[in-house]
């Protein structure tokens, strides 16, 4: 029974500074003590200034070289496409309105890895953890705006609106961040004390700004619209894509910290940014929304929920 509680107490330390951070959002968000203007503001220098810094600044810590195992970077690539794949073949026969499709199928593959899922990971495992989670990071989020491309204008006939996606993915701060860390610390350049210990003052702002403004945005007004395709869609996210990826990394034998990563970030939330595309694109973005909402909501339980069987098994 103690064994059972301290397995609890573990994953609850994990979700629950995560859902308070996102509840202190919501709080000061209706008491006004912040605003829309904030949220955007804000939610444009994390985007752009403090995640790229933290990205970096980590990633260029590892010592990267040719001897570097990228291996659970490549398994994360090629489990998230295969689970794409069959969330395109199910949505085919269970989703009847074909422009809800792509809607459907990105909420469930996209992952809030670099705000939600990027924080579970420190709180399970510390600092170390960014040698691990942040190459994973880089891999897979390139990939999630590649396959969110593909599936939205699938699902909708965009097609005009492709070449401007992929520039903007590109131009992603994120992105290009974490290709300058690569190389420079494959090619061992040195950055001065003081550049990196500025840039870590961004670094540190970067998790709870983004979960204040994470949950600032939540909008549960949204839930009235929609639930029932919103709720497919958030059993695939919160249930079957972790569940398949951290079965298939378990296969592939990765246990401790590796397995932890892959869980634990294919748990997260369906990302926010899959909204902003979903809108650009002139999609169901009510629909967008719910899964968000309920997604953000429900990982803090089925993440703990996942974190305990996998702890009560030695696994991670």
């Amino acid at each position: 029974m103690n064994n059972f509680w301290e397995i609890l107490g573990f994953s609850l330390s994990i979700t629950i500074p995560i859902f308070l951070i996102l509840v202190l959002g919501v709080a000061l968000y209706r008491i006004r003590l912040i605003n829309d203007n904030f949220v955007d503001v804000a939610s444009k220098l994390v985007f752009n200034i403090t995640l790229p810094a933290l990205l970096f600044i980590s990633i260029s810590r590892t010592n990267i070289t040719k001897n570097t195992d990228f291996s659970l970077a490549l398994y994360a690539v090629g489990s998230v496409i295969i689970v794409y794949i069959l969330l395109e073949l199910l949505a085919s026969r269970i989703i009847p309105i074909k422009a809800d499709r792509g809607v459907v199928i990105q909420g469930a593959f996209r992952s809030n890895m670099g705000i939600i899922g990027l924080a579970y990971c420190v709180n399970a495992y510390g600092e170390n953890v960014f040698s691990v989670a942040s190459i994973y990071l880089g891999s897979v989020t390139i990939l999630f705006n590649i396959l969110s491309v593909i599936c939205l204008n699938r699902s909708m006939d965009a097609q005009k609106s492709i070449t401007y996606t992929l520039k903007s993915i590109a131009k992603n701060p994120l992105i290009i961040a974490i290709v300058a860390a690569l190389l420079s610390s494959y090619l061992g350049l040195h950055i001065p004390s003081t550049l990196h210990k500025a840039g870590s003052y961004f670094a540190q702002m970067t998790l709870p700004l983004a979960l204040i403004c994470a949950g600032a945005s939540l909008n549960f007004g949204a839930l009235k619209k929609d639930m029932s395709t919103a709720l497919l869609s958030a059993i695939g996210k919160l249930v079957v894509v972790p569940s398949l990826i951290t079965l298939g990394g378990y296969f592939f034998g990765y246990r401790g910290m590796q397995l932890g990563v892959l869980f634990l970030m294919s748990s997260a939330p369906s990302a926010s940014a899959g909204y902003i595309m979903v809108r650009a694109m002139g999609g169901n973005s009510s629909l967008a929304a719910n899964v968000i909402v309920l997604t953000t909501i429900a990982s803090v339980f089925s993440t703990s929920i996942g974190v305990a069987i996998l702890s009560s098994l030695h696994l991670i």
